[in-house]
């Protein structure tokens, strides 16, 4: 079979798909700035790329596209209602603190909810409840974390509107092939295959695989090893900072360029202060609390007249003080805070917060903060006040880890009210499926008449629907679609089909189809599986054609594959938000997933061949 030739177009085009895979892995610029970059040289090189600017925006008025910004607002109307709250309260009143069933509960609970609600907030809303959970049952929250986010991938394959790459699908199946959307339910079958196989993984193999990475009961300060960056100091008679008001003396400190260290705390008397949070005014024999190295410590004390307490070691509860809190929190994929730095972020200009540690990809970051700027999934040891964590939680740019009030012994835990608007939010949700799966409308439709309802019905807000919406996630799709188009026109995706063929001569065509999910799941684990499906689709359709196979078949394994990203941290949002909190290394998520992401592979492509055929 011979191989089609290399055009100039075609190498602009790899060198394109190149160049996204580069800054995509690399993470040098956000991968939705990359896409808008994609979409801006096709447009350029249009005699090149055969894209031309209206198509290179074609993106944004995609079906895909628009049902994904519906179903994120939808996601919202439902998640309001306090429906999922009350998921995770039944679970853990139901588990008993038993380590096997804790983990059946949760991955079961949580992959029957992805696929219908948005699985990022479904994990938001889950990892303070799991944490909680796990220390009510003495078990690392380690153990259950991960199986958590992997439990979501796999319930994003149950049905059409699961996850935005299951979306694209449908729309590249209209495109690709001679046939209309995918329907609403046409892959569940498969889909509930795949979740309870991955259960099953989840709790037994899985279950000794997942490490146990954060001790049971480990105080906060201990959890980011902060021995050696916090200290007590007390006011000598003679400092400078006697009869001064605790901002002024930070102001001192923040003015020396030979002391880097921040006031906690100030005590007086056995009673405690937020030194973000007072304006009290420093006395002799007061007690502080200083984050600093050892070197800046000495220095601090040397040149402010201080006595330091050696002997005394500072631990979570000598950080808290009246209306203080010490939180673990996760940054979201959304958050307003991703990309500013921590000294110019609302948490230290407006909330009375205080950054103490960010665990970023396996790092412990605990010096020169101020000028770190925040990722996505970065876990952050907060001091701060309750009012500031309800604040930022309710605006969804953090995830608690752990409810700070939240009792042991969740038969205490009275729930919330559930809101008046909560019948009419589910029946909106369920309208939108029932109706796309019998056809009436078209999905895209469907969607935004459903939200629609929830905006006039009050459900949610206008405010509140735009600020539901991933944006990032939108302009990444917009601006990858037409990179698609580029590869089919310019004939490389036709090449790469070519190459695969070729290994048709050698092995089955069911080998040939399992091939593709692996390369595909791989693929994803890299570059997200929104990019991937988009790349890899119009590939695996070509293949299929070129061995005379289904090309249904083939574009279903590459929708499968979007869910098996599980071995990497970066590979999907949701292992991002669990990657500090549970502790991981990297290495983790390939010890345990990539046995899961060939089990699947075995698995989706037995299932195909019986249920679709090949």
């Amino acid at each position: 079979m011979a191989l089609p030739p290399v055009t100039t177009g075609m190498a602009v085009t790899f060198g394109l798909v190149f160049a996204a895979l580069a800054l995509f892995v690399s993470e040098k610029l956000p991968p939705d700035v990359t896409a808008i970059g994609i979409l801006v040289a096709l447009a350029v090189l249009e005699p090149l790329t055969q894209v031309s600017p209206a198509e290179a925006l074609s993106g944004f008025g995609s079906a895909a596209t628009l049902t994904v910004l519906a179903m994120y607002i939808l996601s919202e109307g439902v998640q309001r209602t306090g429906i999922v709250e009350r998921l995770g309260l039944f679970l853990g009143r139901i588990t008993g603190g038993e380590e096997r069933r804790v983990l059946a509960a949760t991955v079961s609970t949580t992959g029957l909810s992805a696929g219908f609600v948005n699985n990022t907030p479904v994990v938001a809303v889950f990892i303070p409840m799991v944490t909680d959970l796990a220390e009510q049952a003495g078990i690392s929250r380690s153990r259950l974390l991960m199986p958590l986010s992997f439990a979501a991938m796999l319930g994003g394959k149950l049905t059409l509107v699961g996850t935005a790459s299951n979306l694209i699908a449908s729309d590249l199946a209209v495109d690709l092939l001679d046939r209309g959307p995918i329907g609403m339910f046409e892959f569940t079958p498969l889909g509930i295959v795949v979740l309870v196989v991955g259960i099953v993984y989840l709790v037994t193999v899985g279950r000794w695989l997942v490490p146990e990475r954060v001790a049971v009961d480990t105080d906060l300060t201990e959890a980011y090893e902060m021995e050696d960056h916090l200290s007590l100091v007390t006011v000598r008679e003679e400092s400078p900072f006697v009869g001064e008001s605790v901002h002024e003396v930070q102001e001192v400190i923040d003015g020396d360029e030979e002391v880097r260290a921040d006031l906690l705390r100030i005590e007086r008397d056995g009673e405690g202060v937020i030194a973000a949070t007072t304006d009290r005014i420093v006395e002799t024999g007061d007690a502080l609390v200083v984050r600093s190295t050892l070197r800046d410590l000495n220095r601090l004390v040397e040149r402010y007249t201080l006595r330091q307490l050696p002997r005394e070691v500072v631990t979570e509860e000598d950080l808290l003080g009246e209306r203080g809190q010490l939180v673990e929190a996760v940054v979201l994929p959304d958050s307003d805070l991703v990309g500013t730095s921590i000294g110019e972020s609302i948490l230290t200009r407006r909330l009375d917060t205080t950054v103490l540690a960010v665990k970023r990809e396996g790092e412990l970051l605990r010096e020169d903060l101020a000028e770190r700027r925040l990722r996505a999934g970065d876990t952050l040891l907060l001091q701060t006040t309750p009012a500031a964590a309800q604040y930022l939680t309710d605006t969804d740019d953090l995830a608690l880890v752990r409810e700070p009030k939240r009792p042991l012994g969740f038969d205490e835990v009275e729930p919330e009210p559930l809101s008046d608007r909560t019948p009419i939010a589910l029946a909106t949700l369920a309208g939108v499926v029932l109706v796309a799966a019998l056809d009436l409308l078209p999905i895209v439709i469907a969607a935004l008449a459903g939200v629609f309802v929830m905006l006039v019905t009050d459900c949610l807000s206008t405010r509140q629907a735009y600020d539901a919406v991933s944006w990032n996630v939108i302009f990444l799709l917009a601006g990858i679609l037409p990179l698609g188009m580029a590869l089919q026109r310019t004939g490389g995706a036709a090449l790469v089909a070519a190459l695969l063929a070729e290994v048709s001569a050698f092995v089955p065509t069911l080998v040939l189809l399992g091939l593709v999910f692996v390369v595909s799941g791989l693929v994803a684990a890299l570059i997200t599986p929104v990019a991937m499906t988009v790349l890899m689709i119009p590939v695996a359709v070509d293949t299929a054609s070129r061995v005379g196979a289904d090309g249904f078949a083939f574009l279903l394994a590459v929708l499968f594959a979007g869910g098996a990203a599980f071995a990497t941290p970066i590979g999907y949002q949701t292992n991002l938000m669990v990657y500090g909190p549970g502790g991981y290394r990297f290495t983790d998520f390939t010890r345990v997933g990539l046995p899961l992401q060939l089990l699947l592979a075995v698995v989706v492509t037995v299932g195909i061949a019986v249920l679709y055929g090949v």
